[in-house]
């Protein structure tokens, strides 16, 4: 079993990211977080695709490897890290009357392929500007240029609840997957469930059954990988993960962020400070009661409002996998230190429990408390305890704020003195 993340890491060619990176980089923070595979991200642009070509190297059945003398210099040996090629497109274009926003992650199974999907884009629009490129593309024409540059290549709706820019989104996209790519939409055969929303929430609409749901966690910096990953039991190559997706076999399930952690789980105006639940939102219309404009329409309430089997207790579609919902290590840390998540304190304490205990979804899932409580704390032991019971604290993120979810009440951790 392994684990797979991240569908859409920017490269540092890329607005989207936070921080300059590389492929050593991601390759070293995804031994640390524990994950097998990877993706490029960014291929479409000239620069990046230069340095996968320089840096990369084919390990069979459509996935790459760092070079035998980059890859000994930065990694265990015993924990290989594979790459896929991958790239997530914007598509903005009018469909019915209105503008659609949808972003799309698209893979390759070789170079060749990847070449041929940068070659037809670049005729299409601008792939230098940005790692993740905009263009002026109807859906249903990104996804025909993608079966169209190499078999095997295929594309995933991202995040398809996101309120901006995805497939099922409140202010720009579709009702259905089959609205989106239209006659082409048999070739979509899994979704992204994004940060926002958990697989329990996708079951709400039936259409959706049909779909194999994969999380990933938009990585904007090496870091941030495996705040969610898709979980896999097959060989850890791109043609067993493509047909596992397509038919169940290997598919084992999905790491999960906490719903209410996503920065758009409710609905709300950032700027107003107001957070609300879907009751709350119809109760008012839609309409803030600070400014008296829209709210921010959040993923909660659109899956509500697609959702065809409300007031269920919801069966798992035969699709579905395991659920792991987690909380990354350094926000623990973070909420047992009361220091900040990328100080230097809990920088130092992450590492060290790396180094002791082995990555981070092992330390998440798979360590004894009782090795926890020697390598760090108690605290620290009863904490993952607490999360391994789903046992926490949640308050909802909102219109591109950030939800917390804690372990602990105020009274149970002591308070820092000057």
């Amino acid at each position: 079993m392994y684990y797979y993340a991240d569908l859409h890491i920017h490269s540092k060619y890329s607005r989207a990211t936070s921080k300059s990176c590389n492929l050593e980089e991601l390759a070293i923070w995804a031994q640390k977080k524990g994950l097998s595979v990877i993706s490029t991200g960014d291929f479409t642009h000239p620069a990046w695709f230069e340095e996968i070509k320089e840096k990369l190297v084919p390990a069979g059945d459509g996935v790459f490897r760092l070079k035998p003398e980059i890859e000994k210099q930065i990694l265990k040996p015993d924990k290989p890290v594979w790459f896929i090629l991958s790239v997530e497109i914007s598509t903005i274009y009018k469909k019915w009357d209105r503008t659609r926003k949808v972003h799309h992650v698209v893979f390759s199974p070789d170079l060749e392929s990847a070449q041929n999907f940068r070659q037809k884009l670049g005729a299409i629009g601008n792939i230098s500007s940005d790692g993740r490129p905009i263009l002026g593309l109807d859906s249903r024409d990104l996804l025909e240029v993608a079966l169209e540059s190499g078999e095997g290549s295929y594309i995933i709706p991202a995040h398809i609840w996101t309120p901006w820019f995805s497939a099922l989104g409140s202010k720009s996209g579709f009702d259905s997957i089959d609205d989106c790519y239209g006659d082409l939409a048999e070739h979509i055969f899994a979704v992204e469930t994004g940060l926002s929303s958990d697989p329990e929430m996708n079951w709400h609409v039936s259409s959706l059954d049909k779909y194999r749901l994969v999380s990933n966690s938009d990585a904007h910096s090496p870091s941030k990988l495996a705040r969610e990953a898709t979980i896999f039991d097959t060989e850890p190559d791109y043609f067993s993960i493509m047909n596992a997706l397509k038919t169940g076999n290997g598919y084992v399930g999905t790491v999960e962020f906490f719903p209410e952690e996503g920065k758009y789980h409710e609905d709300g105006h950032r700027k107003c400070n107001v957070c609300l639940s879907p009751e709350e939102t119809k109760k008012l219309n839609g309409i803030c009661p600070v400014c008296g404009k829209p709210l921010t329409i959040g993923v909660a309430y659109r899956v509500s409002e697609l959702s065809d089997r409300k007031g269920e207790i919801v069966t798992p579609p035969a699709t579905a996998g395991k659920v792991v919902s987690l909380v990354p290590l350094p926000e623990i840390l973070s909420e047992i230190m009361q220091v900040g998540p990328a100080s230097k304190s809990v920088t130092f304490e992450y590492e060290n429990l790396i180094q002791k205990l082995g990555s981070e979804l092992s330390i998440l899932t798979e360590v004894p408390v009782e090795d926890i409580e020697k390598v760090h704390s108690p605290q620290l032991a009863e904490g993952i305890k607490r999360l391994r019971a789903g046992k926490v604290i949640r308050h909802a993120g909102y219109d591109g704020e950030y939800g917390v979810i804690r372990l602990f009440e105020d009274n149970e951790l002591v308070k820092k003195t000057s």
